[in-house]
């Protein structure tokens, strides 16, 4: 009876373990059917913009990070000494030269000059004595009255007295000096810094600054190049110095914006950096409107050449990877690929290329990031008029 209940409990086990495989089967028929009737729909064609590379002669331009500095920067420093006592500008404001900017206290020069004068009074009424007696001894000697010694004598006094007149004139024309020396007037045109002094503060004589003035127009601005850059543009032009051949700079300011005047190189420094292996110059641009202002960092583009069919694409079209440069294109059957390039000069929002496209290529400038290689993709060609619009990605 014991025996009949466990293969009673057995087949039953058995029909449980029958039925979760059958079930598990058709579940997975089901899903298998599912799937394939609701499969993965077919990509759609993403919509980017495309530039056809762009193929023409270009000027090749160099650009150099510089400094805007004031041509002649020079500290204010008396002559005198003393208490300023007058102040007729103020820190920041443009002189001309010539103009009074401090006056200090002249009371005692003043004093000074009146000293000398009454000591160079003295003497010229000794001078004028001594020569009267001079005249005297000159006119006794020749009737044999004096001796020869006392005219010898009378005439050195003469000369001395002379020597005291000349060194009192001296005396009266350095107080005179000292008393012009308190005002103290700009050496040349050009701004003042907010770092003066006010009234009230002591001046020693050729040591304390008062002011700095700046020149404002024109202004340098200091760049460097490298040894092989400068060779290039050596070798470009024999027997030409930079001064010859570096003229018609541009200089492209911080903003983006583009100078209006051109510039020149004036200065070439002696030789090497010593650790950098550059070498700097100095360029000089007019700065009638006052926009430059010492201590601005710009570019100066320096132009080497005339490329002849040099390819340009967009600057916005360009993608850092690393250590590499890529650019997307516009295959076959309108499917993306990813380019690597090699990229030279900057012109404008344009980028020279150098090795990897060439003129028949179409680049993506916006939805690159959205088309990885093998996208297919609906392109919608624009040109370079259209560059000025920010681009989406």
């Amino acid at each position: 009876m014991k025996e009949a209940k466990q293969l009673v409990y057995i087949s039953s086990k058995k029909r449980w373990h029958y039925f979760f495989v059958f079930t598990c089967l058709v579940s997975m028929v089901v899903i298998g059917g599912c799937s394939k009737q609701g499969g993965k729909p077919p990509q759609q064609a993403v919509e980017v913009k495309v530039m056809q590379v762009m193929k023409k002669d270009t000027p090749i331009s160099y650009e150099f990070v510089g400094a805007v500095e004031a041509k002649n920067e020079i500290p204010i420093q008396a002559k005198v000494s003393g208490n300023i006592v007058e102040k007729m500008v103020s820190g920041g404001a443009v002189v001309s030269k010539g103009q009074p900017l401090f006056r200090i206290d002249s009371r005692q020069y003043g004093s000074a000059l009146q000293t000398a004068q009454a000591q160079l009074a003295q003497a010229e009424a000794l001078l004028s004595n001594a020569h009267v007696n001079t005249l005297r001894y000159q006119q006794l000697a020749s009737q044999d009255a004096v001796s020869q010694q006392i005219l010898d004598t009378q005439v050195s006094t003469e000369q001395q007295n002379a020597a005291s007149v000349n060194a009192y004139r001296g005396a009266v024309q350095t107080a005179q000096e000292n008393i012009q020396d308190t005002f103290i007037v700009s050496p040349i045109d050009g701004r003042i810094d907010i770092k003066d002094l006010s009234i009230g503060n002591y001046v020693v004589a050729g040591s304390t600054t008062m002011a700095t003035i700046s020149s404002v127009d024109p202004v340098v601005v200091r760049f460097s190049m490298s040894e092989n850059e400068y060779l290039q543009f050596a070798k470009k032009h024999p027997g030409s110095s930079p001064t010859e051949w570096g003229r018609d700079l541009k200089l492209i300011l911080s903003d983006g914006s583009t100078y209006p005047i051109t510039g020149q190189i004036e200065q070439v420094d002696k030789g090497l950096a010593t650790g950098t292996g550059t070498l700097s110059f100095k360029a000089s641009f007019a700065n009638p409107d006052q926009l430059l202002v010492p201590g601005m960092f710009a570019r100066v583009a320096l132009q080497s050449e005339v490329r002849s069919g040099a390819l340009l694409i967009p600057q916005r079209a360009v993608q850092q990877m690393l250590d590499k440069t890529l650019v997307t294109i516009v295959g076959e059957g309108d499917k993306t690929e990813t380019r690597a390039v090699t990229m030279g000069m900057k012109i404008g929002n344009m980028w020279v290329v150098e090795n990897g496209l060439t003129a028949n290529d179409r680049v993506v400038v916006e939805g690159f990031l959205k088309t990885p290689p093998g996208t297919a993709v609906t392109v919608i060609m624009i040109g370079p008029d259209d560059l000025q619009t920010p681009a989406k990605q």
